[in-house]
């Protein structure tokens, strides 16, 4: 079989698979997150932080939950990392630096996963269980609270006459309240991401994926080498790293590993895992909105973007520059011969267009415009389909900046669902949507004009100066994936990219919920015929468009530095 044949029968899999669940598994989450009912496990929760499920809270009260509740997570992972050494199932391991410490607690806490160390060379497995792993779960839960959130507010009262349409979250919206952010943690938490795991580990364990509590074998190899190998409780990090677009993994390779990544299965499981639910959130909108074609408009710009991607890094990779690419069939630099340039080009486009991170192959040795697609793939907000949570609130700011925009050039009022968009609406959405690019370019500038970047360079010229955009870029968008040529661990990296990490994630957050809560508050607006139908096929071309027009007219000079003038040199 041809690797290009064998490649597209991966995608339509992959394709088929998430069709599949998309529905059953989008209704589901709807369902959790408007239940009016709370489970014995989750009341014992509640009594234990202190906390009522049953409050409402308004945005800026749902705002400081959220920020308490990552603040609490950054300082305990901190002090677990500085302790390491004096902790049980250390593994010998010395306590981590502060500098690193900091960008490794900011990392987890803000579901990006950005590693500046070797993972089995560094961490021992308590740090990795209790620290490590706990956060997979919970940043990812706090991603999907907030788009909980912020739907709730988008939906209030546009989808009170409807048939079907749940009633739970309307409450919660009223007098622009959005929920509780206590109940949608948890929720998210026990009913979703732990069940999911759990199954989703044991069919990597079965794939191959190593799960023990053991320290480093030594074995000798066959020339008289003697190596160390590693084990540890690698499937169940494995499984929430990947569902919840986390990204870290065990080891210093990632998923290109064979313990974490042991063959095409256990691969096509990793991606479809890493998709599955930002995808089927749009389902979970459409349900809460009581119109589910409002879901399939945003999973239509969501899935051409995302295929796009797709094909643009596989046509890159599968492209014949050399004799020695000829000779394999494609550029197979960094590449996994188990994966090939195929099912290495799909994972680093999954990866790169939702908040992951994780690799099966090192980006930094792709062909200059397939790097270069991965790199437009964060720059674009990650949002199609974007992190867990994180892609459904993006993608709605989007959607608000795409009708402000239609409204423009027709002479209307912009509406979204229903609900006017003003002045305060449209600010909240700018800001929202310019975060990233303000921290991703001035954190690259700041990088290439002082010495501390300059000395991490391995590379020079645009290929060196691409591994710090990348750098910036993923930080700021969550993503955690690297080029792997760039000396990052220096108290200056570790630092500038920490703080990017954490303002990348909480302060789209704040714009986000503003909007919700605005939003919330206003009264529906009746359609007329010359209200913007956004359940429409056109609607969807609209938001391409209007992505791909912000994000070019943002990073085109950056991108034209990097990636293009070597790809075109």
């Amino acid at each position: 079989m041809s690797p290009i044949l064998a490649t597209a029968l991966q995608l339509l899999a992959l394709v088929g698979a998430l069709a599949l669940v998309h529905r059953p598994f989008g209704d589901y989450m709807a369902a959790v997150y408007t239940s009016p009912r709370h489970l014995r496990i989750e009341r014992c929760l509640y009594r234990c932080v202190g906390v009522d499920p049953d409050a409402r809270l308004r945005p800026a009260a749902y705002l400081r939950a959220v920020l308490a509740f990552s603040a609490a997570g950054v300082l305990l992972l901190y002090a677990l990392q500085r302790l390491q050494d004096k902790l049980p199932l250390s593994l010998g391991f010395e306590a981590i630096d502060p500098d690193q410490a900091f960008n490794t607690a900011a990392s987890f806490v803000s579901n990006t996963n950005w590693q500046s160390y070797a993972g089995e060379s560094a961490m021992g497995h308590l740090v990795q269980l209790t620290g490590l792993a706990v956060q997979n779960f919970v940043s990812a839960a706090v991603g999907m609270a907030v788009a909980v959130a912020v739907v709730r507010g988008f939906v209030h009262r546009s989808a009170r006459s409807r048939e079907g349409a749940a009633r739970a979250h309307e409450g919660a919206a009223r007098s622009g309240e959005l929920g509780n952010f206590w109940t949608d943690l948890v929720r998210g938490v026990v009913r979703i991401l732990l069940p999911v795991a759990f199954v989703s580990a044991l069919a990597l364990v079965a794939t191959g994926v190593v799960q023990n509590l053991a320290g480093a074998h030594e074995v000798h190899t066959l020339s008289g080498a003697t190596q160390h190998i590693p084990g540890g409780p690698v499937a169940s990090q494995e499984a929430i790293k990947e569902l919840g677009t986390n990204g870290g993994g065990f080891f210093n390779a990632n998923s290109a590993h064979p313990f974490e990544n042991p063959s095409g299965l256990s691969d096509l499981l990793e991606v479809f895992l890493i998709l599955v639910i930002p995808f089927s959130l749009t389902r979970t909108f459409g349900t809460m909105a009581g119109n589910v074609r409002q879901g399939y408009a945003l999973l239509g710009a969501m899935g051409v973007l995302w295929l796009g991607a797709v094909l643009a890094v596989t046509a890159s990779e599968f492209a014949h520059p050399g004799t020695a690419a000829q000779a394999a069939g494609g550029a197979m630099e960094g590449k996994e011969q188990r994966f090939g340039e195929g099912a290495s080009a799909l994972f680093a486009a999954s990866t790169t267009m939702t908040s992951t991170g994780a690799v099966n192959a090192f980006h930094d040795s792709f062909t200059a415009l397939g790097g270069g697609a991965t790199l437009l793939g964060m720059m674009l907000g990650e949002i199609a389909p974007g992190g867990v949570g994180s892609g459904l609130y993006g993608m709605l700011v989007m959607a608000v900046v795409a009708v402000f925009l239609a409204g423009l050039m027709v002479g209307r009022t912009p509406e979204y669902l229903g609900k006017k968009i003003g002045t305060r609406e449209i600010t909240c959405a700018a800001c929202s949507f310019l975060v990233t690019p303000a921290l991703v370019l001035s954190g690259t500038a700041l990088a290439m004009a002082l010495p501390d970047g300059e000395e991490a360079m391995t590379n020079i010229g645009a290929h060196g100066f691409t591994e710090v955009l990348y750098a910036y870029t993923s930080a700021a968008n969550n993503n955690g994936s690297a080029f792997a040529g760039l000396g990052a661990d220096t108290p200056f990296f570790n630092t500038t990219l920490g703080l990017c990490m954490l303002l990348g994630r909480f302060l789209p957050m704040v714009f986000a919920l503003a909007l919700a809560g605005s939003l919330a508050r206003r009264a529906p607006a009746p359609a007329t015929a010359g209200t913007l139908r956004t359940e429409k096929p056109l609607f969807s071309g609209m938001l391409v468009g209007s992505v791909l027009i912000v994000t070019g007219l943002t990073f085109f000079p950056a991108l034209a530095l990097g990636p293009l003038a070597e790809g075109l040199s």
